[in-house]
C-alpha cells in the first residue's frame, strides 16, 4: 500500500490549485484523487468560464468568496500570459429591469468598491448610455463592470495540473472512494477497484460529493445538500454578436440559488444563454433527470428527513422549481426570459444545447441555504464544503488561503522557498 503525507480528495479546480502550493511549499508527498481520467471534469470545466469581478457579493456575508476573487484575477491573469490560455476582457453589464432593481445595482456598485474593485472599472450607467454600448439590450439601468474576463478553466487548471506534478504531486485517476478506516495517525483511503492507499493527512474538497464525504467523518450530520443543473443554449454564428458583452441580470429571488439568466460570450468564440436550475439527484446528472437509482433514492431520502425537507415545504421554492423544470423542456422559455433585456431575439437563433453544469448548495438544518463555504477539521482531515461560484475565480488565492490555515493549526510547518515564482504565496496571504 502507496503512502503519503497528504492525500487531496478532488482533482477539481481547487484541490489541483491546493496540490500546487503544497508542493511548491514542500517537500512533502502529495496525491490527489479523483475519480474521473483527468482535472476539471465536473464544475471546474462546466462553467461559464468567467473571471468574475466580486461587485455582486455582500462583503460581510460573502466575505471569502469576495476576497478571494479579487486577489485571483491577477494570479489567472499570468498564468494565463504564462501557457498562451484564453483571456479576453469581454466586460460584464448587469442589467436592472425596473426601479428596484437599479436600487440592487447601486448596491452592488458599493459592495464592488469595498470589495477592492478600482472605482473606473464599475460603473452606473442609465438605458440610453446602455443603449450606446449596446444596441440591442434595453434595460432601465445597467452596472459596467470593464474587468470581468472570459477564460477556459479547464485548461488553467491542466497548467496548474502541470506544475504540480513537476513539483512531484502524483495524480490518482479513475479512483472511486469506497470508504475510509480511519486510524490513529494515518487514514485509509480504499477504493472501488479494491486498492487502497495510506495518508498522515486528508484534504476534502471533492466538489458536489465533499458534505457526503465529510459525513463519513461524523462532520455536518444536520445539513443536507441539492443539486441544481444548469442548462444552457448555444446562439447560431450569424447571431453571436448582437451584444458583444457579457450580461447578467439581477436577482429576482436572491434568496435562492436560481441563477437569473445571462448572455455569456465563452472563450472559444460561442456565445450562450442560461442557465436555469434544474434539480438533480446526484452531482453529475447532466442529461435527463434520473441516471443512478440507488443515489436517487438516497437522496430522496435525505430530502425527507433533514432540513431540506423544509425547503420543499416552501410554496415560493416550489414555484420556482416548477418554473425551473418548464425552461429545461421548452427552448423557447428559456430565450423568452432572455428577451426580457434583448427583445430581438427569437428561440430560432439558439440551434443546440450548451455545456451543462451543476452547483451544489447546501442547506442549513433550518431549511435555508448556506451563503458562503463551509470549513471543518475532522479526524486527521480538513473538509471543504459549499465551495460554489465564484469558486473557480477565486481558486488560486482561496487555496493559498487553505495553506495558511492548516500552517497556522500546526498541520503544515513552515514552509520552503518556492520551488516555481508564478504565484507568490507571501503577497497573496498579505491581500486577503
Amino acid at each position: 500500500m502507496k503512502k503519503f503525507d497528504i492525500a487531496i480528495l478532488g482533482g477539481g479546480i481547487l484541490g489541483t490549485t491546493i496540490s500546487y502550493w503544497i508542493s511548491n511549499l514542500y517537500d512533502s508527498s502529495v496525491c490527489v484523487i479523483e475519480k474521473e481520467s483527468n482535472v476539471a471534469q465536473h464544475t471546474s470545466g462546466r462553467n461559464t468560464g468567467v473571471v468574475h469581478t466580486p461587485f455582486y457579493l455582500n462583503p460581510e456575508k460573502k466575505k471569502i468568496f469576495a476576497k478571494s476573487a479579487q486577489s485571483s484575477h491577477e494570479l489567472w491573469k499570468t498564468l494565463a500570459e504564462n501557457t498562451m490560455s484564453p483571456w479576453n476582457e469581454i466586460g460584464t453589464i448587469e442589467v436592472a429591469l425596473n426601479e428596484t432593481q437599479h436600487k440592487t445595482l447601486e448596491k452592488y456598485q458599493k459592495w464592488g468598491i469595498e470589495n477592492g474593485v478600482l472605482e473606473e472599472n464599475l460603473v452606473l450607467l442609465d438605458s440610453n448610455e446602455i443603449k450606446q454600448k449596446e444596441k440591442n439590450v434595453e434595460c432601465f439601468s445597467g452596472l459596467l463592470c470593464k474587468s470581468d474576463v472570459s477564460t477556459d478553466y479547464s485548461k488553467l487548471t491542466q497548467e496548474i495540473k502541470k506544475i504540480s506534478v513537476q513539483n512531484s504531486t502524483e495524480f490518482l485517476f479513475q479512483k472511486s472512494v469506497k470508504s475510509f478506516i480511519k486510524n490513529d495517525d494515518a487514514i485509509q483511503v480504499n477504493f472501488t477497484d479494491n486498492s487502497s492507499i495510506e495518508c498522515s493527512y486528508l484534504i476534502n474538497c471533492s466538489g458536489g460529493n465533499s458534505l457526503d464525504i465529510a459525513k463519513q467523518f461524523d462532520l455536518f450530520e444536520s445539513y443536507s445538500d441539492l443539486h441544481f443543473r444548469g442548462e444552457y443554449w448555444i446562439a447560431h454564428n450569424s447571431y453571436a454578436d448582437i451584444v458583444k458583452t457579457n450580461i447578467y441580470s439581477v436577482a429576482r429571488h436572491p434568496e435562492f440559488p436560481f441563477l437569473d439568466p445571462h448572455w455569456i460570450k465563452r472563450a472559444n468564440g460561442t456565445t450562450e444563454i442560461g442557465p436555469n436550475a434544474v434539480p438533480v439527484p446526484t452531482p453529475e446528472t447532466y442529461d435527463g433527470f434520473v441516471t443512478d437509482i440507488p443515489s436517487t433514492i438516497s437522496k430522496l431520502g435525505e430530502i425527507l428527513t433533514g432540513g431540506a425537507k423544509k425547503l420543499f415545504l416552501n410554496p415560493d421554492f416550489i414555484s420556482l422549481i416548477s418554473h425551473e423544470f418548464r425552461s429545461s423542456i421548452s427552448k423557447d422559455a428559456m430565450v423568452q426570459r432572455v428577451m426580457n433585456f434583448i427583445p430581438s431575439l427569437k428561440p430560432d437563433y439558439f440551434t443546440k444545447k450548451g455545456t451543462a453544469g451543476i452547483r451544489t448548495p447546501v442547506i442549513s438544518p433550518d431549511g435555508n441555504f448556506i451563503s458562503d463555504v463551509m470549513e471543518r477539521e475532522g479526524h486527521n482531515s480538513f473538509h471543504i464544503v459549499n465551495y460554489n461560484s465564484p469558486g473557480a475565480t477565486g481558486a488560486p488565492a482561496y487555496s493559498a488561503l487553505i495553506i495558511k490555515k492548516l500552517q497556522d493549526k500546526g498541520i503544515l510547518k513552515k514552509p520552503n522557498s518556492q520551488k516555481n515564482t508564478l504565484w507568490n504565496f507571501d503577497s497573496i496571504i498579505e491581500q486577503i
